[in-house]
């Protein structure tokens, strides 16, 4: 594992150039996060099924050390998809385990943690079900603990996918809903294993400001020096799970999470943005009017395979404060050289759109 500097050093020897004035603000750097950052590999049965079905199986073939590995290595931004399961027991038997027709190739759940009620962290029931931390508890407690022995670190954020989607074909754990109600259980769990104390939400950037929005607009995120140590929890979906997460909390009062709302609306913050090929002037537009916006540096393992940083180039002079990858580090399951950091191996760095 490379080595890094405190977090501190980091921000005044890294982020600090000739004739520059230092960063003050968190929306003025630039960071890498990783993508599906709890997801280990499928079983090798197990995927050679199911590419033999499918061959865009292969997009899977990418996965992560554990959250604190990436953290300590200079990652500023994680993912975490959480699956609803208010009894308990849902993905506790993964059909996967069985569909590749061999023993697997290491313990699943030794601990029990997926019978229990609550939040779940996976990418796709039964198939693509391994994860580093298999519950959100688990998750968040691993992050207040790294949290706690690095206090100084930048702020930290967790985008979040609220998975439900089905699927249809026989054997397949059907998900639950992510209904109003389930959006409060994931606040309170956020807030209960974490403490106020380690977040930056939604209230604390709009201040005095009437909403979210305007806050943002007068660029009224909090300093450096005030988020470290914290965390920025985004809920990363649209339309009826964002609308659901927003209903009966105005410009997001209240809530941990901030949303992918676009401009012009009060709850408008932080923005996903995925393709900067094709968004590269927007996002542009978007970071210098005071938004935080996440985009992608590869995607489906295709930019790895080729050795491509195109698509990464293009993310880092968008200006997008937060660029994820599957690939912080190179590939252990197929050849290729490809890596994605900044200058000199770093993961943070001043923003090119800030002067």
């Amino acid at each position: 594992m490379k080595k890094i500097l405190p977090a501190v050093a980091v921000v005044a020897l890294g982020l600090v150039g000739c004739n520059q004035q230092p960063v003050q603000k968190m929306n003025e750097v630039q960071v890498i996060g990783s993508h599906n950052s709890y997801k280990q590999f499928i079983d090798t049965h197990l995927l050679s099924m199911m590419v033999s079905e499918n061959p865009d199986a292969k997009s899977l073939e990418y996965d992560n050390t554990s959250l604190s590995d990436q953290l300590s290595l200079g990652l500023r931004n994680l993912e975490i998809d959480v699956y609803a399961d208010a009894k308990g027991g849902k993905f506790s038997k993964p059909g996967g385990l069985e569909w590749a027709g061999k023993d697997p190739q290491r313990p699943y759940d030794p601990d029990n943690l997926m019978v229990e009620p609550g939040l779940k962290v996976l990418h796709m029931q039964d198939l693509d079900f391994r994860s580093s931390c298999l519950t959100l508890k688990n998750c968040l407690a691993e992050l207040k603990s790294w949290s706690a022995a690095h206090p100084a670190h930048e702020p930290v954020y967790i985008t979040m996918n609220a998975k439900d989607d089905t699927v249809a074909k026989p054997g397949f754990s059907p998900p639950e809903k992510f209904t109003a109600e389930v959006l409060k259980e994931l606040d309170k769990t956020i807030r209960a294993e974490m403490g106020n104390e380690k977040l930056v939400t939604p209230d604390l950037v709009r201040g005095k400001y009437n909403t979210l929005e305007e806050a943002v607009l007068a660029k009224n995120w909090p300093s450096l020096k005030d988020a470290a140590g914290k965390f920025v929890f985004i809920l990363d979906e649209k339309n009826e799970k964002r609308d659901a997460y927003i209903d009966g909390n105005p410009s997001l009062t209240g809530r941990v999470l901030f949303v992918n709302a676009p401009a012009g609306s009060p709850s408008a913050a932080i923005m996903i943005m995925n393709d900067p090929l094709k968004e590269k002037d927007q996002i542009q537009s978007l970071v210098r009017k005071g938004y935080i916006v996440r985009t992608r540096a590869d995607a489906e393992t295709k930019e790895a395979r080729a050795n491509d940083k195109t698509r990464f180039n293009a993310a880092c002079e968008s200006g997008a404060q937060i660029i994820t990858t599957d690939y912080y580090q190179k590939s252990t399951l197929f050849n290729s050289p490809y890596a994605i950091s900044f200058e000199d191996g770093k993961y943070i760095r001043k923003n090119p759109l800030m002067k």
